[in-house]
């Protein structure tokens, strides 16, 4: 008697996007929307409120610090719970979160209560980001996660570029004018209310959790979708490598994922110690260099324009090309370009290089964010990702506070190679020891087995760096 094959199998072995997995990408797209809009609004008005509130760049770089120990408390309690909750609640509700934290931060009266209202922030900000980087690893085709990432997550930047030049009009315009800023954070929640009554559960979840009758509601629904999309069967489901994991965080250290979890986390750290370094700052470091408000505002307005097309630029090799090559390629690049900006000192060599740096800086994102839930199985997914995540918000924390005194001391150049030096750092870590995920399945990867073979939508791309782009389904 033939075995039926499992949910999984049927599900995994999905070629293409149907018309509900970009009906899911949408409303993703517009939560990371307001998310990076929301992230980058205390960078844009902190040289506003320097004037106003008589801040020095410590007082700056205390504020920024505060938030990001809200983002890891986020990112490491938001991943955690997605593995016990499933990944639509928290999702939804950290959204929630950072959108009426966004709001009430418009009326902090001082220093001290934005403070707390951007800790507030940080903690939504994270926890969504942690949680909706498993809910794209676990829901898209393998062949097209990462691009699909790229297209949600560079959708999602807009959100930099809308921010900044609506900073640039509103900041200088009114004395109260940067409280709209964070105002235009809180709109969020509208996306938020979306996504709890359109976005389904996990699948890869519901079904490690025993809630397979209502995954394979979905899993047929899904199938029917691509038939008709494909125009023949399916090709045949392969059963997955079983994980024997039961989602103890204690499991992250045991050996079939320690080094897998500590190159994450050196990895994340050194990264976001140097994006937050970079990207926090450089409003503030351009005030400082002698430029005066509204000048720094254009320029970086400008320069944040590279976002978009950085994240969209993932998407012509991200599922092509092995992810962890592309990764470390990227950061050691980043690295020299830091370097020639922070000894720049003419403004269109000061935006064309910055605006070559925020583009890729943001490449390097969407594939580390593909990167990062890829390699723990479904039970860790959300907390291994989350974890080290939420590892590198606290780095930057220490960093926030250290940028000051390393500026006070040595000058403006001497910031740039300390972020210069971190990138490099998680660039090398990432070339010499991180894992093969590109055109593996989740299960493949989190079991740590040889990659199985290609399903029929393109070739598996993980068995060189460059290795032979999928055929486009």
């Amino acid at each position: 008697m033939t075995q039926e094959p499992s949910l999984l199998a049927r599900f995994s072995r999905l070629p293409v996007a149907t018309k509900a997995h970009r009906q899911w990408a949408l409303m993703l797209s517009g939560v990371f929307l307001f998310e990076l809009a929301d992230l980058n609004t205390f960078a844009l008005v902190a040289p506003e409120l320097r004037v106003q509130w008589q801040l020095s760049v410590a007082d700056v770089g205390l504020v920024t610090s505060m938030g990001f120990i809200g983002m890891f408390v986020g990112s490491t309690a938001g991943g955690r719970l997605s593995d016990i909750y499933g990944r639509k609640r928290p999702l939804v509700w950290s959204a929630v979160v950072f959108s009426v934290a966004s709001v009430l931060s418009a009326f902090s009266p001082n220093l001290v209560v934005l403070g707390v209202f951007r800790v507030l922030t940080g903690v939504g900000l994270t926890a969504m980001t942690a949680v909706g980087l498993s809910y794209i690893s676990e829901m898209f085709p393998r062949e097209l996660r990462g691009r699909y990432l790229a297209l949600v997550f560079g959708t999602g930047l807009a959100g930099i570029p809308m921010i900044a030049w609506f900073a640039r009009l509103v900041v200088p315009a009114d004395r109260d004018g940067w409280r709209w800023v964070f105002v235009v954070g809180g709109l969020g929640i509208v996306v938020a209310a979306c996504m709890a009554r359109w976005l389904p559960e996990s699948v890869r979840w519901q079904v490690v959790h025993g809630q397979s009758q209502r995954a394979e509601i979905l899993i047929e629904r899904l199938e029917r979708e691509a038939v008709a999309r494909l125009g023949r069967p399916l090709p045949p489901p392969v059963e997955p490598a079983a994980v024997p994991d039961r989602g103890r965080p204690g499991e992250l250290l045991t050996p079939r994922h320690r080094r897998k979890t500590v190159v994450l986390v050196v990895v994340s750290v050194f990264a976001v110690v140097g994006f937050y370094g970079y990207t926090s700052f450089v409003p503030t470091l351009l005030v400082e260099h002698g430029f005066d408000v509204v000048e720094s505002l254009t320029y970086t307005s400008v320069v944040m324009l590279g976002a978009i097309p950085g994240a969209l630029l993932a998407w012509l090799f991200i599922d092509r090309w092995e992810r962890k090559y592309s990764l470390g390629v990227l950061y050691l690049v980043i690295t020299v370009l830091v370097l020639v900006y922070g000894s720049a000192g003419e403004s269109t060599l000061i935006m064309v290089v910055g605006f070559t740096i925020a583009m890729l800086l943001q490449t390097a994102t969407v594939v580390a964010f593909t990167y990062g839930p890829e390699i723990f199985p479904t039970e860790l997914r959300g907390l291994g990702s989350g974890l080290s995540n939420g590892l590198g918000r606290l780095a930057a924390f220490g960093s926030s506070n250290l940028l000051p005194v390393i500026f006070s001391a040595l000058g403006y150049n001497a910031v740039f190679v300390y972020v210069a030096l971190a990138l490099a750092i998680s660039g090398t870590t990432m070339l010499l020891w991180g894992e093969r995920t590109t055109g593996r399945s989740l299960e493949a990867v989190g079991a740590e087995q040889v990659p199985e073979p290609a399903a029929e939508s393109g070739p598996r791309a993980a068995e060189h760096p460059l290795g032979t782009p999928p055929r486009s389904t």
